[in-house]
């Protein structure tokens, strides 16, 4: 790209971002929402946990455009990379069940992949949870196909074998997806059976979290129709018939349901205080997702103690940053309304 073309891009950003940015702040969150429609967004879904307050769901726009079915709170969403946070605490139960060890390194683990991984027999378990193990991203290969439902995440493990690593073990921070599709084999390995279903026992269950699934074909067949419809900015199709299977953006819930697993990672209620420790020391307390269709965020703010899900159906075009813009403009709400109460 010339430099006078990346210089104006700088100097001056899209104007429908600017007129998403500068207008005034609302009073209230459902005209902020109204507003993140005006805006180019197909459909939004928020919930809010705030301490000292009831929580509170809303929604705004199109879960189906075609069929006009208006967009709301209880809709199941692909949570895309916000399941990587499920997976993180699913490896730590399993660690203090002695299952594992963060020291151990994947060619123990895996000693299949010794040959076709390089510094496998560097790279440890605790650098495969941070994004520390240099191991390709498969989603950044040229030869994914994002548009067909793949089964076998196998499939996406080879798009990276036997190509050189980005960098030596833990010296560097990049995120990889690939690194949460060998978490998920490497449960799977240990445990015998599939890590979905010690999830469930360990996490889901004991949080009555029954809107959120590992895969979307685990949901009843009754239940599907509550999917949102995903669009692509620029696209006439539906993303929604196009289903994902490998560990890391897989996972399937109501933002209802993210946001009472968001406060139980904060306030501990999934973990003993070791497995906490062990947690803190790993991963994040937040996380973005991002798939053709569907865009999500889990956020905390420390300062009003409060957790903010926000789904938007929508992807490509500068729909991310609108919708960054969005998610802030809520907290500046609600951070605006806990000065006066």
């Amino acid at each position: 790209m010339p430099i006078v073309a990346v210089i104006c891009i700088i100097i001056f950003p899209p104007w429908s971002i600017v007129w998403t940015w500068v207008q005034p702040l609302p009073n209230t969150v459902e005209e902020q929402m109204e507003a993140a429609i005006n805006h180019g967004l197909d459909g939004i879904i928020v919930y809010i946990d705030q301490a000292g307050r009831e929580p509170e769901m809303y929604a705004a726009g199109w879960k189906d455009k075609v069929e006009q079915i208006e967009m709301s709170p209880g809709d199941l969403f692909r949570i895309a990379s916000i399941s990587k946070l499920y997976i993180a605490a699913t490896v730590v139960k399993l660690v203090h069940d002695d299952s594992l060890s963060l020291d151990q390194t994947l060619a123990e683990l895996l000693p299949e992949l010794q040959d076709r991984i390089e510094y496998s027999d560097q790279i440890t378990l605790r650098m495969i949870i941070q994004h520390r193990s240099g191991i390709p991203n498969f989603t950044d290969s040229p030869d994914i196909e994002w548009g067909k439902t793949n089964e076998n995440p196998d499939d996406d493990l080879a798009l990276v074998l036997d190509k050189p690593s980005n960098f030596a073990p833990n010296t560097k921070y990049q995120y990889s997806n690939t690194n949460y599709l060998l978490l998920g084999k490497i449960m799977d390995r240990v445990l015998g059976y599939s890590h979905h279903l010690y999830l469930q026992d360990e996490i889901l269950t004991p949080l009555r979290l029954n809107d959120t699934y590992y895969w979307f074909r685990l949901v009843d067949e009754s239940e599907k129709g509550r999917l949102s419809s995903g669009y692509g900015s620029g696209w006439d199709g539906d993303w929604k018939e196009v289903d994902y299977f490998t560990p890391g953006g897989q996972m399937v819930a109501t933002a209802e349901d993210v946001g009472k697993f968001l406060r139980a990672l904060h306030d501990g209620a999934i973990f003993t205080e070791e497995e906490q420790k062990t947690y803190t020391s790993v991963y994040f307390y937040e996380h973005t997702g991002l798939l053709p269709g569907y865009q999500s965020w889990a956020q905390y703010s420390e300062e009003t103690d409060t957790i903010l899900i926000q789904f938007v159906n929508t992807s490509g075009g500068y729909s991310w940053e609108k919708s960054a813009i969005i998610k802030n403009r809520i907290f500046k709400i609600i951070e605006k309304r806990t000065s006066f109460d």
